[in-house]
Parts: structure tokens; C-alpha cells; sequence
């Protein structure tokens, strides 16, 4: 099931305080990037975000599991009106989350 379009708005609003947030659509799903970082998908109208050990200290409670078959676990994270808490999730998993490559750029010749 794609998740609903609703759903990533929501989140993307909870969490401006974050940085940059900005969402991409993947498979039908969605990835979440801050600052040029994607540190999250949302799968099933569900938010899974890449697991670090900072993020799993500030909240332990969070359950893992993969957001499709396949992937390896996230933390998901049921409750998205909680936007201080996620905004503080999404910060400290950004921090140790390496910086993205640049993009080679392709000479594409015309015919």
C-alpha cells in the first residue's frame, strides 16, 4: 500500500524545526532528507527513521523494524504529534549521519 501524500505532509510539518526537511517520492513510498541527508522513509502511511546510537539513546522505548521486506530495521516511530520529540530524534540522527557525496556531474552529448 503507498502511503498517502496526507500523512508526509503531516510530518514534514512536524518536524520544520529540524532543518530543511524536504520529502521525495520512492516506490510509491516516501524518503525524508534534512539538509541534504535523508535520515527517513515513511511506508504504509509509517515513519521509520535510520537508526543511530544517539537516536536510540534519546528514545528506547522505540521498537524496530523493517519499513518493506528486504530492508534492514529502523526505529519506528508510532507517535508523530509528539513534533518535539521528533524534531530532537531527527536532529540527533543527523549528526552522526555521514554528509551525502556530491553528485558527479555527466558530460551528455546531444545528437
Amino acid at each position: 500500500m503507498a502511503s498517502r501524500i496526507e500523512i508526509v505532509k503531516y510530518v514534514a510539518d512536524q518536524l520544520e524545526g529540524a532543518g530543511n526537511i524536504v520529502y521525495k517520492k520512492m516506490f510509491g513510498e516516501y524518503g525524508l532528507y534534512c539538509d541534504r541527508k535523508i535520515f527517513a522513509v515513511i511506508c504504509d502511511d509509517r515513519l521509520f527513521v535510520k537508526i543511530t546510537e544517539k537516536g536510540k539513546e534519546l528514545v528506547p522505548a522505540l521498537s524496530e523494524a523493517p519499513p518493506y521486506k528486504g530492508a534492514k530495521n529502523y526505529l519506528l516511530v508510532e507517535d508523530v504529534d509528539d513534533w518535539k520529540l521528533l524534531t530532537k530524534l531527527v536532529k540527533v540522527t543527523c549528526e552522526q549521519l555521514p554528509e551525502p557525496k556530491p553528485k558527479k556531474r555527466t558530460n551528455k552529448r546531444k545528437i
